[in-house]
């Protein structure tokens, strides 16, 4: 059977109100495939099988974000709270975000008194930080109890916790003092203290720390979990992996609408976005790329005697000035990824720009071999030398710019990622026509 097939058969079986056939079809589907049939089935439909499915909240978080706001506007507020009140805290808080203030104030007062609290604390952090993607539930230990004591504590806390792989022992004030992980206790004495076997070298971040340091430190150190302090050294929180690849995801995304000169959003879907969105999202940066362009045609203009009198030069412009923005794209491309991922910085500019030259020399020397060999068969030797001089200077310039142009940036404290491609293409453009004219104009007039 196919999965359209299988789609409209589940949708007719609830429709037909054989509810438990339709549960039974999808009794052995994981939770992000349960959410995959959900979002094909129409929303009146999908509602009724997620309100009797065993593990709704675990499938109700794998949801994107439009759905799940989909799913709140019709569903009853009691289920609704039900389903969000069993959400980890962090999902929790990103629902609720997403809520409009109608919503939220319908949904707050059907919460528990935990849950709203737990709510309005998460919500209050900066978005894009350390204390907007925590969770609040984590497994605590003391620092007097025995292996014995602490292996039944984490019994106590296992279904309310994000993960027990690692306990984090707090003081009275719930200041942060170790980690002890759950193999270690298994394979510790029961009558061991926790104050001897937990970690005090600890690995943490900050409510502020941004997300994306985050989940650079999650990655470096391979943790499961990064627990979260405040100011004052109190835990708050804990990061998970998953979150961290969550962020990852939408960082890579967003700088790689960035680089296509695409305003950013990690929520950004081609499919589903309205046509204005996708709009609103591109016309930004094109519309300044078209300004841009224009110095392209004031340079031809200032050159438009030498063209007149070599019309040969003409053909070979699109060619020359492609070259340059081409090579300053790759340029850019690579330099932006090693500065996401922190494998160059700032006081390595002047070394890579070194580097980058020598490259960029060795590019440009095996394009002006070919395009001279083409310029002597269209117009004579001085139009060969024309090219291959123009061809060596435009690819110098442009793998410069585009190198040169994310440390600008960065060190602006701007993201290196809006050095877009399109925006490096355009400069590159610029001065490639610049470039050419002027050799052209120097060795074919003899000025």
């Amino acid at each position: 059977m196919s999965y359209n097939n299988f789609i409209d058969l589940l949708s007719d079986s609830i429709k037909n109100q054989h509810l438990s056939r339709a549960l039974e079809a999808v009794k052995s589907f994981k939770a992000a495939d349960l959410a995959d049939v959900l979002a094909q089935l129409p929303i009146q439909t999908s509602q009724i099988l997620l309100m009797h499915l065993p593990d709704r909240a675990y499938v109700f978080s794998y949801l994107k974000p439009e759905q799940q706001v989909e799913f709140a506007r019709v569903l009853p507020r009691a289920t609704l709270a039900e389903i969000i009140g069993e959400m980890p805290s962090d999902k929790r808080t990103d629902v609720f975000k997403c809520l409009n203030r109608e919503q939220q104030n319908a949904l707050l007062p059907a919460l528990a008194q935990a849950e709203r609290e737990d709510i309005r604390q998460l919500s209050a952090y900066v978005e894009e930080t350390a204390g907007a993607i925590m969770s609040s539930e984590y497994a605590t230990l003391k620092t007097n109890m025995t292996v014995a004591d602490a292996i039944k504590m984490l019994r106590q806390e296992a279904p309310d916790t994000e993960t027990i792989y690692f306990a984090y022992v707090l003081d009275e004030e719930r200041r942060l003092l170790g980690v002890v992980s759950l193999k270690e206790l298994i394979l510790a004495q029961e009558t061991d203290r926790i104050d001897q076997l937990m970690t005090t070298n600890l690995i943490f971040a900050n409510v502020d720390t941004d997300q994306d340091e985050v989940a650079k430190i999650i990655a470096r150190y391979d943790l499961l979990a990064l627990p979260i302090v405040d100011a004052e050294g109190v835990m708050v929180g804990i990061v998970t992996y998953d979150d961290a690849m969550d962020v990852a995801r939408d960082e890579a995304t967003e700088d790689f609408l960035k680089v296509g000169a695409v305003e950013a959003s990690s929520r950004l879907s081609l499919k589903t976005a309205p046509v204005l969105q996708l709009y609103q999202k591109r016309v930004y940066w094109l519309v300044i790329l078209v300004f841009g362009s224009l110095l392209s045609g004031i340079g031809i203009a200032h050159f438009e005697d030498i063209i007149a009198a070599n019309i040969v030069l003409v053909f070979f412009l699109p060619l020359l000035v492609g070259s340059g923005g081409n090579a300053g794209s790759q340029s850019a491309t690579l330099m932006v990824r090693a500065l996401a991922t922190g494998d160059v910085h700032f006081k390595d500019w002047f070394y890579l720009i070194g580097k980058e030259t020598l490259v960029a020399l060795c590019l440009g020397a095996t394009m002006a071999c070919a395009v001279s060999l083409l310029g002597y068969y269209r117009g004579d030797a001085q139009v060969a030398l024309v090219l291959a001089l123009s061809m060596m200077g435009i690819v110098l310039l442009g793998c410069l710019i585009g190198m040169s142009l994310p440390f600008i940036l960065n060190r602006m404290k701007l993201d290196p990622a809006s050095a877009s491609a399109p925006l490096v293409t355009s400069i590159c453009d610029a001065t490639g026509v610049l470039v050419y004219l002027f050799i052209a104009s120097m060795i074919l007039t003899g000025v």
